[in-house]
């Protein structure tokens, strides 16, 4: 069963970044993650982007480049656009760098900039400041960063009509450098633009299906994780 057509991809990653349609093919491999600004991103300086902790920075930028890549960057009105993220280790190297700061001096020198971001759905609110969504936003923890428990979870919302769009990916800064366990986790965010019916069709890389078991299939082959998936809607659009 067709749940919805993928009209937009944006990523960052430690090789690229940008919107779909602006590639032609991909590589994955490992690196480090640019350091972000706002004009790398939107074209222009946004105060608050600045203000981010760097996970923040990164899911902000990616759903940025997706709604971008499917044309739905510009609003008048808010929109009932919902979003989902997989994570592994979220917000944990800011939960870090903050408690750093409370132990000192009995938490007299806390920082209240480095607690506005610990918690891992925080940039998703600033998302939904900054492009008019309306939709469910949340942060779902995956043990390994596939990224198929949030998309799953995103069809399901199309499938009960809550939203007609949703925002479906993953956002990991990576293992911070002081945890030795319990996995590796390769920097980056992916997020897809999900329609049920797509305004402009020519927007669409291709459809996602879902069988009753919940396994979910791009253009009739099974999706493993959401960085093939990506590789896949790019490979599809160079033909």
């Amino acid at each position: 069963m067709t749940i919805a057509s993928i009209t937009g991809i944006g990523w960052v990653t430690p090789m690229s970044m940008g919107c779909g349609r602006d590639y032609k093919t991909l590589t994955a491999e490992a690196g480090k993650l640019p350091k972000l600004t706002s004009r790398m991103i939107f074209g222009e300086r946004l105060p608050r982007f600045g203000r981010l902790d760097g996970y923040s920075k990164l899911g902000f930028a990616a759903t940025g480049f997706a709604l971008k890549d499917a044309h739905l960057d510009q609003w008048v009105e808010k929109r009932p656009i919902g979003v989902i993220a997989s994570t592994v280790y979220g917000c944990l190297a800011t939960d870090i760098d903050y408690y750093e700061t409370v132990v000192p001096e009995g938490g007299a020198f806390a920082s209240p900039n480095l607690f506005a971001y610990t918690l891992p759905n925080v940039f998703l609110g600033e998302v939904a400041i900054h492009f008019g969504l309306t939709g469910a936003a949340f942060v779902i923890n995956e043990p390994e960063l596939s990224g198929i428990a949030g998309l799953r979870m995103a069809l399901n919302n199309l499938i009960l009509e809550e939203c007609s769009i949703m925002l479906a990916g993953f956002c990991d800064a990576g293992r911070p450098e002081s945890f030795q366990y319990p996995v590796e986790v390769t920097p980056g965010a992916v997020f897809f633009v999900l329609e049920k019916t797509p305004g402009d069709e020519t927007l669409s890389y291709g459809d996602l299906d879902m069988d009753i078991e919940g396994t979910i299939f791009f253009k009739g082959a099974q999706v493993q994780n959401l960085q093939n998936l990506m590789q896949r809607c790019i490979a599809v659009q160079s033909i």
